[in-house]
């Protein structure tokens, strides 16, 4: 890619589009092209295609998506596929055929089975049952994966794949009900310091562990990669270790200020005992993130403040 090259950013106000835009403008591209969901229904071909055959970008970061929580995932089953089957249909389709010079599509590391080992290597795909509550979702993405090697192969394609892991950072969804754990901690502390609460009550035993990457060292990741790697093979992107929920809630807690206690709520339930993805190949290409979680943690609960999102 150089500064003048067209490029389109695919979801570009969710959490992950926006890091990409934002990195991209900070690094000098100058033609970027973006579409809200209003302006360009994404799971419609016929937009889509129009779009294509307008627009003519040569690059194509493909961010879109519907995404959601457990609960979503369950209960939205036939959406949250179809939807997903769709966006990245179209996209790969019309990058294809409006030929775009590469195409980086963006995937979730819920696409590995439930009980795969840990760390998750890449070579784990389809070897096993995948999480029920959230199988659609990872069906669409691992279709997207496909769909990018199938083009690879019968057209010789440059379409490339990444699995990022946990993210989190600006942008991200406060919701109290449909938030994912980090964002969920952060706002539990917030509203405890402000109202001087004794204790913040976490749910289980707090001796899971997760795997948590800034979503701008995802973006760099995107654009590390598109600069750079041109292999079938999707690679996994994450932050190469993770930490225990009691670890990150007190990290949490060491930031926000909040001066009370942590109360562990062993009746509710831990979710897997570990998720981490093994982050070699991107190490072997010369990538490594560079935000630490806790500076990562104080970034996101600065942007959430100033937006007033918690």
């Amino acid at each position: 890619m150089n500064k003048t090259s067209k490029i389109y950013v695919a979801g570009h106000r969710g959490m992950v589009g926006s890091a990409i835009s934002r990195l991209l403008r900070k690094e000098g591209y100058s033609n970027i092209i973006e579409r809200t969901s209003s302006e360009l229904d994404l799971r419609d071909q016929a937009q889509v295609d129009s779009f294509f055959e307008k627009e003519k970008p040569e690059f194509v970061f493909l961010a879109a998506a519907k995404v959601g929580g457990i609960l979503a995932n369950n209960v939205y089953r036939a959406d949250f596929l179809y939807d997903n089957l769709m966006i990245a249909s179209n996209i790969i389709k019309a990058a294809h055929e409006n030929k775009a010079e590469k195409l980086l599509f963006l995937g979730s590391s819920c696409i590995y089975p439930k009980l795969a080992d840990q760390p998750l290597k890449e070579e784990y795909l389809l070897s096993g049952f995948l999480e029920p509550t959230n199988e659609p979702y990872a069906i669409a993405k691992i279709a997207g994966i496909k769909l990018c090697e199938a083009y690879r192969d019968q057209h010789d394609a440059n379409f490339i794949s990444a699995m990022p892991t946990n993210l989190y950072g600006p942008n991200d969804n406060y919701h109290p009900e449909n938030s994912h754990v980090l964002p969920a901690l952060i706002r539990k502390f917030h509203i405890a310091k402000q109202e001087n609460a004794p204790h913040v009550e976490i749910w289980g035993t707090g001796s899971p562990l997760r795997e948590f990457l800034h979503v701008d060292d995802l973006a760099d990741a995107c654009l590390y990669l598109m600069e750079n790697y041109n292999e079938k093979q999707f690679v996994n992107v994450g932050y190469g270790s993770d930490v225990s929920i009691k670890e990150l809630a007190l990290t949490v807690k060491k930031v926000i200020g909040f001066e009370g206690e942590l109360k562990f709520d062993t009746s509710k339930p831990d979710g897997t005992p570990r998720k981490l993805m093994d982050s070699g190949i991107m190490r072997s290409q010369g990538w490594t993130p560079k935000i630490d979680l806790e500076t990562g943690i104080a970034l996101a609960y600065e942007d959430a403040l100033s937006k007033g999102l918690i």
